[in-house]
Parts: structure tokens; C-alpha cells; sequence
């Protein structure tokens, strides 16, 4: 509800995320040539990450090629380090384009990498207007860290 009810920041935190100085801060996990992994701040699902380029762009036919390939392959990164890390039972990916589908953040088009388990949703959100995360998110940051280190720089290409 932080994010629904609190006050919005000016500017684009997807454009501003990778120009800061502290990458663990903004929960930034990895950066490819065109495009980062970031943790989603307002989660879903623990380990909920959106893969985003650097450019600010709010359609898929406004990125390049070079960019399309790079989302994709980093998307493919992002599930084996939710994989590696924590052992979902399957994951949802998607991006919502234009209001009416979703998209809280309509400028900068990403791509929602939400890791699932068997019985992962439960009454909380209908009822208490609240969704259980059962792990903060600097824990699942570490997690996703060595996943990431483990895999090797390969891996990252």
C-alpha cells in the first residue's frame, strides 16, 4: 500500500536506479549492455524482479534490436538466479503496456520476473488488504548476489 497511497517521486526510478552510486541500495543485482536486473521494491512475490533498459523507453517498438535480444537473454539470467537462489516452483514473466494493462510505471517499459511456489497465495490480500512477504528484500538481494557469482561471468553474457 506504500506505493499506492505514498507520495510518487518525481522523475523515473527505473532511469534513476542505475546512475546511482550504490548498486545494493537501489537493489540494483546486475547490468548487461543494454539492460539491468533490479529487485522489485514493492514485491509481488519474494524475488520479484523486473529486468528494465537503460534507456527510457515506454514500447516494445521503440527498442532496437540489440536491445529486444538483450531484455530477453537477460530475463532468461534472471530466472536461472531465481532458480539457483531460491527454488521457485515456476515463475510468471510479463509487461504491462499502457495503464489499463497494469503498468504503474508507463514511461519505462520493463519485464516482471515473478517467481511462484504451490500455495504461495493465500487470504491476506483479500482480506487484510496486505500481502505477506515472508523475507526482507536485502535477504533475498544476498541470496540473488551469490546466485549470481556462482553462476560466473558467463553466465552474465
Amino acid at each position: 500500500m506504500a506505493y499506492i497511497s505514498g507520495p510518487k517521486e518525481d522523475g523515473c526510478f527505473l532511469c534513476e536506479a542505475p546512475t546511482a552510486d550504490d548498486d545494493r541500495a537501489r537493489l540494483l543485482l546486475h547490468r548487461s549492455r543494454r539492460v539491468y536486473i533490479i529487485l522489485n521494491s514493492f514485491p509481488y512475490n519474494p524475488g520479484h524482479l523486473m529486468v528494465a533498459p537503460f534507456r527510457h523507453v515506454a514500447a516494445l517498438d521503440a527498442l532496437d534490436a540489440e536491445e529486444r535480444l538483450d531484455l530477453m537473454n537477460t530475463a532468461a539470467l534472471a530466472v536461472s538466479l531465481l532458480q539457483s537462489a531460491l527454488a521457485p516452483d515456476g515463475f510468471n514473466l510479463g509487461i504491462n503496456l499502457g495503464r489499463p494493462a497494469g503498468a504503474g510505471l508507463e514511461g519505462h517499459l520493463h519485464l516482471h520476473v515473478v517467481p511462484r511456489w504451490i500455495g504461495d497465495v493465500n487470504f491476506m490480500p483479500v482480506l487484510g488488504d496486505a500481502k505477506v512477504i515472508p523475507e526482507h528484500l536485502d535477504a533475498t538481494y544476498d541470496k540473488l548476489a551469490a546466485a549470481l557469482a556462482d553462476l560466473g561471468p558467463a553466465a552474465a553474457s
